[in-house]
């Protein structure tokens, strides 16, 4: 027989308004919440959008995990990940949507690059095929194009797309930047992007029946410039383009606008805010999402991680966007939670506890989480949520000891596990560790996570809880541990 401690409370929250279900962004505290996926690891899709698509929601988005870096010369591209959900609360890890690792792709989007970013994908329902735009900055264009027969991939790159802005000027520069793909409700596509030799305004081109490439049919300067990341998408009639005013890389509190047109391709309106921090992040989409008799515009926010080199630990923010009775949207109110409309398909949101992540172990800096047996026998298995930023230079100690009455280890260890450096991830991923150490009943442990690093940090993810039986304990400069009140790692061990 197997047991396995959770060392962190479950929370769940499962709030039902009517037909009505919410989305968690933030704790009560105001701390930006870490969504995982069903292996235990950090959801790590960025900069791209949820679609909907026979029912299952699909997260696409940029990957950080391997450790790309905006302007690190010698980063790896990382490649781009889908996750499936059905009730926008527990994701699937589906994988990339195509191989990455390889020369070409490394050549085209790693750190010697500006980088790749922003996937979005459409249905054709004439080609029956999945379109997926990227935005590249290795070519004159700016996008690459891939179709799929399946929305999770793989997907395979077609002929180079052709654009009407910017077609003249010198291939890799700063040419068309952070874009979004529509499809009208009579099937035609467009493409919304941002031109960079205007210093950021926004174009809208119509593209081809088969949405691989553009018309020439555009109209440009929707936005005056210093704007980025165009959402578009039709309400009652009415076309809408919300964006980031203004553009800012990787800023965490960028302002977000909307403008109005009868047409895709204009004549729109002047802009309007609708949020001066778009809720602590930059905004990245707007999906459609029709549930029963409902329309859902559900709004995304890149919540980075202010600005720093790791943005594999950036989160997201999630909310329906509302509006007045003349059509105007209502500005962001970036509450703790969100009110989404529930398809009678699908559950409640769950929220399985308030985790956040906190990198600070190093050479300095040790933590710990005390467990008590609930039975005697052998601890035989440790399940870890880590990861690294900064670039490390020693290895993650993972120790298991006796507790004194202080709850500070004593003895010898029970058992150490290294986990090499190079083998951990920027993202927060759950390993579990193969231990082999006797434990009684009642008897309570520590497990100690520690390093001799001189440069960067290991991070972990805890909640913070009104009580809890097992303590978190923490030390500074290989001084006395201290409890820290109200704190849980999100931490398990088995034993059998």
């Amino acid at each position: 027989m197997k047991t396995i401690i959770t060392l962190f409370l479950s929370v769940f929250l499962i709030t039902q308004i009517a037909c009505a279900q919410t989305i968690k962004n933030f704790s009560k505290n105001g701390r930006q919440l870490t969504k995982f996926d069903n292996l235990g690891n950090v959801v790590d899709a960025h900069d791209g959008e949820i679609a909907l698509f026979n029912g299952v929601y699909y997260l696409y988005g940029t990957s950080y995990d391997c450790g790309f870096e905006w302007g690190n010369k010698s980063a790896p591209f990382c490649g781009f990940k889908v996750y499936s959900s059905t009730d926008l609360d527990h994701w699937t890890d589906k994988g990339f949507l195509f191989d990455a690792k390889t020369t070409v792709w490394q050549t085209r989007c790693d750190g010697k690059t500006y980088g790749c970013f922003r996937p979005h994908v459409i249905y054709n329902q004439k080609t029956r095929l999945y379109v997926l735009w990227i935005n590249v900055y290795d070519n004159r264009v700016g996008y690459r194009v891939f179709t799929s027969k399946k929305p999770v991939g793989p997907f395979v790159e077609v002929k180079e797309p052709t654009l009407a802005v910017n077609s003249e000027m010198p291939v890799a520069g700063l040419n068309n930047g952070d874009h979004d793909t529509f499809v009208d409700d009579d099937g035609t596509a467009y493409l919304a992007y941002t031109d960079w030799r205007t210093q950021g305004s926004i174009v809208i081109e119509k593209l081809s029946p088969d949405y691989l490439t553009g018309t020439g049919q555009h109209v440009k300067s929707v936005t005056d410039g210093k704007t980025e990341a165009p959402a578009l998408f039709k309400r009652k009639g009415i076309y809408y383009m919300v964006y980031s005013d203004p553009n800012c890389g990787y800023c965490s509190g960028t302002g977000a606008s909307y403008r109005t047109a009868k047409s895709p391709l204009g004549p729109w309106s002047a802009g309007k805010k609708i949020s001066d921090n778009s809720c602590g992040g930059q905004p990245s989409f707007v999906s459609t999402f029709k549930l029963n008799s409902e329309t859902v515009f559900l709004f995304g926010s890149d919540l980075w991680n202010n600005a720093a080199k790791n943005e594999a630990l950036a989160n997201f923010y999630w909310a329906p966007l509302t509006f007045a009775a003349d059509g105007s949207i209502n500005p962001l109110v970036c509450g703790e939670t969100a009110v989404f409309p529930k398809d009678a398909a699908n559950k409640p949101i769950t929220t399985n506890g308030d985790f956040t992540t906190v990198c600070d172990i190093n050479k300095t800096k040790q933590r710990g989480q005390v467990f008590s047996a609930d039975r005697s026998g052998t601890l035989y298995q440790l399940n870890l949520t880590t990861f690294k930023s900064g670039y490390p230079d020693a290895d993650l100690v993972v120790e298991v000891h006796s507790t004194d009455d202080q709850l500070n280890p004593s003895g010898p260890a029970l058992a150490t596990v290294n986990l090499k450096q190079d083998n951990l991830s920027w993202a927060p991923k759950n390993y579990a560790l193969k231990l082999k150490v006797e434990v009684v009943k009642g008897k309570r442990y520590v497990v100690v996570i520690k390093s001799a690093t001189t440069t960067g940090c290991y991070g972990i993810e805890y909640n913070e809880v009104e009580t809890a039986d097992n303590a978190v304990i923490s030390n500074n400069a290989g001084g006395q541990f201290m409890e820290e009140k109200g704190k849980a790692l999100k931490l398990r061990v088995g034993i059998k």
